[in-house]
């Protein structure tokens, strides 16, 4: 189609680097292909953490991983910012120098 878009993603391994590489390697292409993708990128983001995590929930079993991730990544579509996040990561966006907070960070204390 016509519109643009831009991906971006960070992801911070726990124990390890196993689920932050395959996180990087499969989340974008799960998003890519999401069939969400064109008519409600959120739920595209949503649905691909989860399958993403599922994928690597398989394959730590099989292989004996014991790594995790917390990931953070953000979706440009045309002019709308979508965010998506899971774990304690964070994304910040500064306008016209001030920092405008786009989301509240997963806290054990935090319900």
């Amino acid at each position: 189609d016509e519109v643009d878009r831009a991906y971006f993603a960070v992801f911070d391994g726990h124990g390890g680097v196993d689920a932050a590489n395959y996180s990087a390697t499969h989340l974008h292409v799960n998003v890519g292909l999401h069939e969400e993708i064109v008519k409600n990128p959120a739920e595209a983001l949503k649905c691909s953490f989860q399958k993403t995590d599922e994928m690597f929930l398989f394959k730590a079993k099989r292989e004996k991983l014991r790594s995790g991730t917390t990931g953070v990544s953000a979706l440009i579509v045309g002019n709308k910012l979508h965010i998506a996040w899971l774990g304690d990561s964070q994304v910040m966006l500064v306008q016209q120098g001030k920092a405008v907070t786009l989301m509240e960070p997963h806290k054990p204390e935090r319900e």
